[in-house]
């Protein structure tokens, strides 16, 4: 693994069942891309090479787009090494699990 990013998807209403649902098929998306990910309370935490993060990361308004009308704002941030690992969700997160 090469990079990781961290996205949150945050549907412009405040209709908590949209927002819900909107974020719900996004994940659904990120799923079936086959990367691990980690879902946050905030945020998702997504690992892997970084043409395809970033390839799931320009489709994520589209996904949202998919089953709404809604604007979404889409928020990264991305960690990427070219001659390393970054560290993983894992080693950031398992002791305190």
């Amino acid at each position: 693994m090469i990079s990781s990013i961290a996205v949150q998807v945050l549907p412009m209403t405040a209709n908590e069942n949209d927002v819900i649902k909107i974020v719900d098929h996004v994940i659904a998306y990120i799923d079936a891309s086959g990367v691990n990910y980690q879902v946050g309370a905030f945020e998702s935490t997504l690992e892997g090479d970084y043409d395809q993060l970033m390839a799931i990361l320009a489709q994520l308004p589209k996904v949202a787009a998919e089953i709404t009308d809604i604007p979404v704002m889409v928020y990264s941030k991305i960690n990427m090494a070219t001659t390393s690992d970054v560290l993983t969700i894992a080693k950031k997160t398992d002791k305190y699990r």
